[in-house]
This record gives C-alpha cells, sequence and structure tokens, in this order.
C-alpha cells in the first residue's frame, strides 16, 4: 500500500517536472508563446517565469530523489508475505499439508507382541 502510493507521487512528480522544463525559457523561445505573442512577461507576472519555474524544478527534483530513495529502501527490504496469488496459494497448500497427512493415514495394524524365546533346557 505504502510503496504504491509513493510510487504514484514519483511518477507525478517526474511528469511535472518533464513540465515543468519544458514551460522554461530557452534561449529564443518564450515561456509565453503558447497564449500569444509576447504574452509570457504578463502571464506569469513582471519579472518573468525563470525564478518561478527555476524554484518549483528544483522543489519537485529535490521531492523526486527523496521518493526514488525510498523506493530504493522499500524495495531492498523486500517483505515476507506473498505478493502474488500462486504465492499464496502455494504457502496455504503447504501450511495445510502437513496437518491433513496424520489424519488422512490408516492407524498402525496391531501387531502381536514378541513372546520371550524358550530357555535352552539344560542336561
Amino acid at each position: 500500500m505504502l510503496r504504491g502510493l509513493i510510487l504514484g507521487v514519483h511518477v507525478l512528480l517526474a511528469l511535472m517536472i518533464i513540465g515543468l522544463v519544458l514551460l522554461q525559457r530557452g534561449k529564443g523561445a518564450e515561456a509565453g508563446a503558447g497564449f500569444g505573442s509576447g504574452a509570457s512577461g504578463t502571464v506569469f507576472g513582471a519579472r518573468g517565469t525563470s525564478t518561478l519555474f527555476s524554484k518549483l524544478t528544483a522543489v519537485f527534483a529535490g521531492l523526486f530523489f527523496v521518493t526514488s530513495l525510498t523506493l530504493a529502501y522499500l524495495g531492498s527490504h523486500a517483505t515476507v508475505q506473498p505478493t502474488s496469488v500462486l504465492e499464496r496459494a502455494a504457502q496455504q497448500a503447504a501450511a495445510t499439508a502437513p496437518a491433513k497427512a496424520p489424519a488422512s493415514t490408516p492407524p498402525p495394524a496391531s501387531t502381536p507382541t514378541p513372546q520371550p524365546a524358550p530357555a535352552p533346557e539344560q542336561k
């Protein structure tokens, strides 16, 4: 459960970093080109997008790094419990097999008690 949540956050952070990098201002292009020509200064504020997007990219990159390390730690410490249906079925079969084995075997047949050997005759 925890691993799935962290993995979801990890993928979301990756997509957000990709989006932020694509929106940042390049050498000859402007981030607000999709909003019209010359509109990048007014869409994201007077200072432009460089400081906002740079800071957001740094924060998301740091969070991406933390989630990467967390997923690596969780992956190296595998759980003891089976995760697939087949592993669970095999574990249940192994747990119930010894319990059924003594009950299904018939009781041993009664054997006659051994009688002592006759003593040799003395002359």
